[in-house]
């Protein structure tokens, strides 16, 4: 991982830490992980610190609603 991709990871990480404060940083971080391992093989890797969110905050919404979701 590029050191901007980490950067724009560890934004992605307090904007939803932020925006979920009933979710601990543990299960934010776990979370973040799963969406980014999903996306270990990207070829162009501008737009994953984008897609990361994206997948972290449907499974984070579903989290919080009470709904089971995997990815």
């Amino acid at each position: 991982m590029r050191n901007d991709e980490a950067t724009q990871i560890r934004f992605v990480r307090d904007r939803l830490s932020e925006h979920y404060p009933q979710v601990s940083p543990g299960i934010i971080a776990e979370i973040i992980a799963r969406a980014q391992a999903a996306l270990t093989d990207a070829r162009v890797r501008t737009f994953v610190p984008l897609l990361v969110e994206r997948r972290a905050r449907i499974e984070l919404s579903a989290v919080t609603s009470g709904a089971i979701l995997t990815l």
